[in-house]
């Protein structure tokens, strides 16, 4: 009998075709709806491994109903949507897609970064809805870029990435992150500094923090009224970092000068949400990772850690080594 795998999304069949040959594979049949909770518990109780995505929720509940499961492939780089206390309980590996999206995500970050700063969706509208009627100076003029300061926090992978496309544009690099990078410090010259002193000197925050207990909720109020207030907010991480109306505020009140987003604390966003209402804020559906080479990559590697941990073999990335 076939191991059982079932997967969350409806994936391109040439993606799984060789997988099919080996495995029993099932997928929820949708690319834009997430699989329902008793779907997910009822494939579960039958899978041997789960090709998940960043926004299902494989919980205690999920996992204790899991008798034959030895692998969740989670196809994104955070795993904060899998319980890995239950799942260390039950002996399942937790494997994620690492560094086959760094320079993609980027990419996205820094192009958000630019968005924000030169006003391009603004200006996009604009001349879209027939407003441009003639050119004046300090039309729709944004800011500069170029030998400003810019400071990551979270200097993993995806942060060192962006610093390395910031050195392109003269940037100054200020960094706060767990553990010192000097590697690039010597490289880039990147400088690390308290999260204090990068809120006051920095023109551009980027968070690239991975969620955690420390991380949740670390951008308030306060926290925005500590940064310039030309300072422009990127968050490319995870929604729950920020506290959205702490944001909205400091950007109603001219407390920082605009943000442009990639994740939120609810996901997908509610339309009506405050934060789209501003002009000043670029808001993008959690697409860092999104292009079709990248997104490709990330399938493949969740499914050798698939096939490795079935195969009785080490997975590629597992998460969980302990």
């Amino acid at each position: 009998m076939k191991p059982y795998i079932y997967i969350t999304r409806k994936l391109p069949f040439e993606a799984i075709a060789a997988f099919r040959e080996k495995y029993d594979v099932k997928m929820w049949e949708h690319d834009d709806i997430p699989v329902p909770k008793e779907i997910l518990l009822a494939e579960a109780k039958k899978a041997d491994a789960l090709l998940t995505m960043v926004s299902d929720k494989v919980d205690e509940q999920v996992l204790n109903l899991a008798a034959n499961l030895k692998i969740v492939a989670n196809m994104a780089v955070g795993y904060d949507n899998i319980d890995l206390t239950a799942a260390a309980k039950k002996g399942v590996a937790i494997t994620n897609t690492p560094d086959v999206l760094t320079d993609t995500t980027a990419d996205l970050t820094f192009a958000l970064l630019m968005a924000v700063s030169r006003r391009v969706v603004e200006a996009a509208d604009f001349i879209k809805n027939g407003q441009w009627k003639s050119w004046s100076p300090f039309l729709l003029a944004g800011q500069d870029i170029h030998h400003k300061t810019l400071g990551i926090v979270g200097m993993g992978k995806i942060g060192e990435a962006v610093a390395r496309r910031a050195s392109g544009f003269e940037m100054n690099l200020l960094y706060h992150n767990r553990t010192r990078k000097p590697e690039i410090e010597q490289i880039l010259g990147a400088v690390y500094c308290s999260f204090e002193d990068l809120l006051k000197k920095a023109d551009f925050i980027v968070c690239l923090a991975p969620l955690t207990d420390e991380t949740r909720n670390m951008f308030t109020r306060k926290v925005f009224q500590k940064m310039k207030r030309s300072a422009i907010f990127i968050n490319a991480s995870r929604g729950h970092v920020v506290d959205e109306q702490a944001l909205y505020d400091a950007l109603v009140a001219g407390e920082i000068a605009g943000a442009g987003l990639d994740v939120f604390q609810k996901e997908p966003i509610d339309a009506g949400h405050p934060l789209l209402g501003l002009s000043n804020v670029v808001a993008l559906p959690h697409i860092g990772s999104a292009s079709v080479e990248t997104r490709t990559a990330m399938m493949n590697l969740a499914i050798a850690n698939i096939e490795a941990v079935l195969d009785g073999k080490e997975p590629l990335t597992l998460v969980n080594k302990d």
